[in-house]
């Protein structure tokens, strides 16, 4: 799995889902459910990750969507 990006707002991640979702993309949200635990201050970001092979078009298409400053750095 590679991790495409972490963020603590919702909307892009919701955003990047139905991104991911429309290109047939399978992902991957991380830490959704920690809002439990630290109690709503949005404190830790969710990651969304997808599989390895994907990578290249996942990145390719949220560049295309004008989020390319929202990506992790490749490593």
């Amino acid at each position: 799995m590679r991790e495409l990006m972490r963020t603590n707002d919702v909307v892009l991640v919701s955003a990047v889902g139905a991104l991911l979702d429309g290109a047939n993309i399978h992902h991957l949200v991380l830490d959704q459910n920690m809002s439990i635990l630290e109690g709503s201050v949005g404190v830790i970001p969710r990651r969304i990750l997808v599989h390895e092979d994907d990578a290249v078009e996942a990145r390719r298409l949220l560049t295309d969507a004008g989020l390319a400053h929202e990506l992790r750095a490749q490593d």
